[in-house]
């Protein structure tokens, strides 16, 4: 799903966490979750969505994506 890119991004350029998970949601399925975390150097986002199909078959799966990125301002740094 584009919205883990998306996200992940946004928030490897230092964007505030709410404009990162509102870039995820934009280009992610409507109703999917979102989660942004970070992990040092690295920021990862985490997006969430039920497929489209019949339900009611019990086709109703869970997709997810994650994209991990190096936080911009740690590039190059002790180089």
């Amino acid at each position: 799903m584009d919205g883990a890119r998306a996200g992940a991004r946004a928030m490897a350029r230092q964007d505030p966490r709410g404009t990162a998970v509102a870039a995820a949601r934009q280009a992610a399925p409507r109703g999917a979750s979102v989660a942004v975390s970070r992990d040092g150097d690295l920021v990862r986002v985490e997006v969430v969505a039920r497929s489209p199909g019949p339900r009611a078959l019990g086709l109703g799966l869970r997709l997810r994506a994650e994209a991990v990125a190096m936080a911009e301002e740690t590039v190059g740094v002790g180089a």
